[in-house]
């Protein structure tokens, strides 16, 4: 038996092997509840226990278990038990006969019995009804509103799980976290025949539980786009973070046929900031899951494809078209390419950091972890803007926020709002010449070594969530051998890569690159992998527009 997909109203639940009898509870059941409630019926115990397990992975509520007391294989009580550990709210009535009264009194005992009803009961207005009142009013007043959509059950420490969190975070898929360790994480793990040893499990809104899925696997079962709709088309933009975005709104809206390709989720770094309070047009701040979730949606209206969680590794050049290949060997040709894959924050050095990475340690994620953090002290590595708004935002919760700065002052690369605001805010506390030089625990990240570089003091400290905004590298290898890039991996593009007016190497074409080409002809960049770019929001915006402009003038 299992329970319709579409069905929301909460469910009384009955269990007897003789159909005759199972008819007639089901009978009487709907004269009088049938309006408000699903009736659902099994002929056995482990049919029954399905149905139940299918209504906790889609969330649907469960008010009242009648069982039969004698069934063969698992008996009535047997069925209660079980059925207890899935949906522990619903109430629980047992069906005897007048010489299994005792029986239903030890199951009092055994599964918390609520009521147990002689057979027969007639009339139900009599015998069954006014039990079944009490019963349903005594559910309907208690703390048991089901969760219905997606839900993710994992360690608390796993990387994995952190993971998971913060790609459904970052693409804007709301989801309710269980920790496997607690009581309703563990009826969920049940419910979807896995244990904490499996973990990360997510169960979608259908109900459908996915255990350790890949980043491709879960965008798929909750509706993202995957797979590009066609082979080849004028514009390809690398990177959904607000240079690539900025590019795929514009050449979609210009009539280009564009398609977005991110690895993860649109928005970039800019996406994992809590708040933007000085990006053009929004006076009370924006943010960043915001902005990129109006980008994205404003991309997808003027008819850009947006794809996600494929990788690309490589770069082509086949005659007039140009070629992205990914990681799983699919590529995807076009006119052009915008390459807009910004930057990923550094890794820290310090010895034992890189252990506990998604166990206490965690790059540009203050959102994700944000409720973790309630009441604990909790340190920040970084001195720009986006450690700046990660201070402010965990210190709603926090107990304490300790930025740690490697340099003597925060005006060197944070913005004058935002060190107003941290000011402003006394449980911030600021340490610059301060760095973090070791970090230990055992599961998960407990203590970490700070280090005052005017000083030469060192201070060991309990910590057990550290957050790291410590600069900025280009992820370009893939780039290799085919587009010219800086020492540091940034790509050049336009004026850059004339030496003494002098072009490229291989650059045939009569003209010299447009400002923002990069040494491919057709190829050009955008945002924070662009070489000397300004590092801010709207200047990645205004090039991935630029880019775009250029991209008509190579396509003329």
């Amino acid at each position: 038996m299992t329970a319709p997909a579409a069905a929301t109203k909460p469910a009384i639940l009955s269990v007897d092997d003789d159909p005759g009898v199972s008819r007639a509870v089901v009978r009487d059941l709907r004269r009088r509840y049938g309006a408000d409630y699903r009736i659902l019926r099994a002929e056995s115990g482990p049919d029954a226990l399905d149905a139940l397990r299918e209504m906790k992975l889609r969330g649907h509520p469960v008010a009242v278990l009648i069982a039969d007391y004698r069934m063969p294989g698992m008996d009535g009580i047997e069925f209660l038990e079980q059925a207890m550990d899935l949906h522990p709210f619903a109430r629980r009535v047992l069906l005897t006969a007048y010489a299994d009264t005792s029986a239903a009194i030890d199951a009092i005992n055994v599964v918390d019995l609520d009521h147990y009803l002689l057979k027969p009961w007639d009339p139900p207005e009599e015998k069954l009804y006014p039990v079944l009142d009490g019963l349903l009013e005594a559910w309907r007043s208690s703390d048991n509103k089901p969760v219905t959509g997606t839900k993710v059950i994992g360690n608390r420490w796993s990387p994995r799980s952190s993971q998971v969190r913060e790609f459904l975070a970052r693409n804007q898929l709301p989801y309710r976290w269980y920790p496997a360790d607690e009581p309703e994480g563990a009826r969920l793990l049940a419910a979807a025949n896995a244990d904490a040893e499996r973990c990360p499990v997510v169960i979608t809104s259908s109900g459908t539980a996915l255990i350790q899925p890949t980043d491709g696997e879960l965008a798929e079962s909750v509706g993202l786009n995957i797979t590009p709709t066609g082979d080849f088309y004028d514009l390809i933009v690398v990177g959904g973070g607000p240079a690539g975005l900025g590019a795929a709104v514009y050449g979609a809206s210009e009539g280009l046929r564009t398609v977005l390709v991110e690895r993860t989720a649109t928005g970039g770094q800019a996406g994992q900031s809590s708040r933007i309070e000085n990006y053009l047009g929004f006076p009370d701040g924006v943010s960043g899951a915001q902005l990129a979730d109006r980008a994205r949606r404003q991309a997808a209206k003027f008819g850009a494809e947006i794809i996600t969680t494929r990788e690309v590794t490589g770069l082509e050049v086949n005659g007039s078209a140009r070629t992205v290949n990914f990681s799983d060997g699919g590529r995807l040709c076009g006119h052009t390419v915008i390459i807009a894959t910004g930057v990923d924050y550094r890794r820290h050095p310090a010895p034992g950091v890189d252990d506990f990475t998604g166990r206490g340690v965690y790059y540009g994620s203050a959102m994700t972890e944000a409720a973790e953090c309630a009441d604990h002290d909790v340190y920040i590595v970084g001195g720009a803007n986006s450690a700046g708004q990660a201070a402010v935002f965990l210190s709603r919760n926090a107990r304490t926020v300790h930025l740690v700065v490697r340099s003597d002052s925060l005006t060197k690369s944070m913005s004058h709002y935002l060190i107003q605001q941290i000011e402003q805010i006394p449980n911030i506390m600021v340490h610059t010449d301060t760095e973090v030089t070791a970090a230990d625990g055992a599961d998960h990240l407990q203590r970490i070594v700070l280090r005052n570089s005017a000083t030469g003091a060192e201070d060991k400290v309990e910590a057990e969530r550290l957050f790291l905004f410590i600069g900025a590298a280009p992820q370009t290898d893939w780039l290799d051998g085919v587009v010219i890039r800086d020492d540091a991996g940034y790509v050049l593009a336009g004026p850059d890569l004339l030496v003494d007016g002098a072009r490229p190497a291989g650059w045939e074409l009569p003209r010299p690159p447009h400002h923002l080409e990069t040494s491919v002809p057709g190829v050009f960049v955008a945002g924070d992998v662009h070489a000397d770019s300004a590092k801010r929001v709207a200047s990645a915006v205004g090039e991935g527009a630029m880019a775009v402009m250029l991209v008509h003038r190579y396509l003329a």
